[in-house]
């Protein structure tokens, strides 16, 4: 403290000076021009300083805090943690608020504890929300379970700042007495919430129990309500959720403080193409927004909302974490420091991959354990004509609940291909309990063949979606063979998989060799007919049954507005 106090004061060298930066203030909102002193990691004084190691001109270039994304599943990318360092923070990433829900939900706090320990040396701030939903419900089956006893260790961990989105609304909604067990655990930390569609007293009641965010409004008015009652919006612009353009108009000057931009799934290769909480700040500008007050959404206000005193901006005593480009409106990092050093230039990483330890990375995989079965398991009985149905919403994970006339032969429910009506599956692959799950879903678009992944959100069963019960098995079991990953299949041929060797959900390949690998996959699933622009993504959340209205899990068809599995 006494060297940044010298520092500070121009009695001092600092270590790097930023000189003649153009700064983005994302207290006052502009752009102010000086030079930027920086101390062990530190940023030490806004000013004029000319005395330091090492100085850099910017020649006017704009400087801003490193970007923080309020809410966010890595394991979605599908990369490890080190490969999602080396893809986020060339471009300006230098902190994610994640519950590390999903491997938790396959390996439980060994799994979290796994992704913190590797994410150590990154330079890349992981702000640790302890999962509060694993398994999500009760209606499905999980490969662990956490208590309130749990949520209260892990909190004491190094990192941990709060309590991960509370998905069980139901079971707050009717005081159940696990969930508030749950929330009282936390009391004093930041709660985040999960509430899709929850309005009213009920809203009134959810927001009551201390859990003051959400990222599930897919609407403006419900988002204006959550906020009017004291919510902290999170704008979501996802690979499978974009909700940005609906709810920007939300945003005004006397409402931007309670606003902040999250992605909460985006798949690798919508980070190679896009960018991450970098691209919904781009797209938040093209549709508008002012380019600092973008910024603001996805800096200083992600840190206000979980009490990060020192990083969001670019003021004395805060983190040297900025981001160095040329024009705020096109936020394309060309130097990103991270603690005051260097780690990345023109979009390449300067910093080395920690080397995984082999022992804990060995306890990560091995996660198929799945009871045997044979494709009549997969068949479909009727005793009526009549169906619930799930129903795809393009670009959402919200679902409808349909029901619709099934085809029908010699008993057997099957796919209608000619009106888009595909046969669903859920296999459980933790505990080998045997269960499938087996239900019918409207929009995938296939014609032929069938697709199959491990990753199934949020409890990670295999999800299998087909037009015949051969080729669902043949992918279900392609998948269980290569310890978990996304397969493609057609006339029982394997025409394509995607390894995810990590918790079923994971791999340490570098980037562009995964999204080579998925876009093959994607192309081939288009082959197969399907239209949406991420089947597997699309595919994985048909198992979530915390979003509305009607999921599939290893358990049965789940009817999410009546929280309940249906006959």
């Amino acid at each position: 403290m006494k060297r940044l106090i010298s520092v500070a004061r121009g009695n001092a060298a600092a270590d790097l000076v930023l000189a003649n930066a153009r700064i983005v203030n994302t207290f006052s909102g502009e752009v102010e021009e000086g030079d930027i002193a920086v101390c062990k990691g530190r940023i030490a004084g806004i000013g004029e300083y000319g005395r330091a190691e090492e100085v850099i001109d910017l020649a006017g270039k704009y400087v801003s805090p490193g970007l923080i994304n309020g809410h966010i599943h890595p394991e979605s990318s599908m990369l490890h943690i080190t490969r999602y360092a080396e893809a986020v923070v060339p471009r300006g990433v230098s902190g994610i608020v994640t519950d590390l829900h999903e491997i938790t939900n396959v390996k439980g706090l060994d799994g979290a504890k796994y992704i913190l320990d590797c994410a150590r040396d990154l330079p890349l701030d992981l702000y640790f929300m302890v999962p509060s939903c694993v398994p999500a419900t009760h209606l499905e089956t999980a490969g662990a379970r956490l208590t309130a006893d749990d949520i209260s260790t892990a909190l004491t961990w190094e990192g941990s700042i709060g309590l991960g989105e509370m998905m069980n609304y139901p079971g707050v909604l009717s005081a159940d007495d696990e969930v508030l067990a749950k929330i009282s655990a936390a009391a004093g930390t930041v709660i985040d919430g999960h509430s899709p569609g929850v309005g009213g007293r009920d809203l009134n009641a959810y927001i009551a129990c201390g859990i003051d965010s959400d990222h599930e409004s897919t609407s403006l008015e419900e988002a204006r309500e959550k906020l009017r009652r004291g919510m902290y919006v999170m704008i979501r612009e996802g690979s499978s959720e974009k909700n940005l353009e609906e709810l920007l108009p939300l945003v005004t000057d006397r409402t931007y403080k309670r606003c902040l931009f999250v992605v909460d799934d985006r798949n690798c290769a919508d980070l190679l193409r896009d960018g991450e909480i970098d691209a919904v700040v781009r797209k938040a500008i093209a549709l508008g927004m002012d380019p600092v007050r973008a910024i603001q959404l996805a800096t200083i206000n992600a840190a206000d909302r979980f009490r990060l005193r020192d990083v969001g901006a670019v003021a004395p005593g805060y983190h040297a974490n900025l981001v160095v480009m040329e024009d705020p409106s096109r936020f394309e990092a060309d130097m990103v420091f991270y603690r005051g050093r260097l780690v990345a230039r023109d979009s390449k990483p300067l910093f080395p991959s920690p080397s995984l330890d082999d022992s804990s990375h060995e306890a990560m995989t091995r996660t198929m354990n799945v009871k045997p079965f044979e494709s009549e398991a997969l068949r479909i009985p009727t005793d009526g004509w009549s169906h619930p149905v799930i129903g795809i919403v393009p670009d959402q994970i919200i679902t409808r609940k349909l029901t619709e006339e099934a085809k029908v032969e010699n008993g057997l429910v099957v796919a209608d291909i000619d009106r888009d009506i595909l046969k669903l599956a859920v296999v459980e692959r933790h505990r080998a309990t045997g269960n499938i799950g087996l239900g019918l879903v409207k929009g995938f678009g296939l014609k032929r063949g069938a697709l199959a992944s491990s990753v199934g959100h949020d409890s990670h069963n295999i999800i299998s979606v087909g037009t015949n019960d051969g080729d669902m098995y043949a992918a279900i079991r392609e998948v269980e063979r290569v310890g978990g990953g996304l397969v493609a299949v057609a006339e029982g041929t394997i025409l394509g998989t995607l390894p995810l060797p990590i918790a079923g959900l994971l791999s340490d390949e570098p980037l562009s060799e995964i999204v080579e690998k998925l876009e093959k996959l994607e192309i081939t699933a288009k082959e197969l007919g399907t239209a949406l622009s991420a089947p597997f993504d699309t595919l994985s959340f048909l198992a979530l049954p915390v979003i509305p209205e009607l999921r599939l899990t290893d358990k049965g068809l789940v009817d999410v507005l009546e929280f309940k599995l249906l006959e």
